[in-house]
């Protein structure tokens, strides 16, 4: 369950950052308003995850989902840049995640 938390949390940080965009600076109230609940949701289920999982891994998972979720997100919703270079390092961040996972299931 607390896996799922953590999932459900980074996903929550990918629109907590797609709402910062849209909120020109805090300027347009609804996805500002948006940013303080995905942010509240975020943080809150990183905390019950953290009753159960190692700080490092779970703290590191979090954001790579955040971190892969908001890159890709920029580059089909938001038209951002999407060269090999940009592909290759979500990649690599990906499999960051994939390796903490591991590493931290023995535990």
């Amino acid at each position: 369950m607390a896996w799922f938390m953590i999932v459900a949390a980074g996903l929550f940080e990918v629109a907590m950052a797609y709402s910062l965009k849209l909120s020109d600076g805090f300027s347009s109230l609804p996805p500002s308003i948006g940013f303080g609940v995905f942010a509240v949701a975020s943080f809150a289920l990183l905390a019950f995850a953290l009753k159960s999982l190692e700080v490092g891994t779970a703290y590191a998972v979090w954001t790579g989902i955040g971190a892969v979720g908001t890159a890709v997100l920029g580059m089909i919703a938001l038209g951002e840049d999407a060269s090999l270079l940009k592909i290759v390092s979500i990649a690599l961040i990906l499999g960051g995640v994939v390796g903490l996972n591991l590493a931290g299931a023995g535990h």
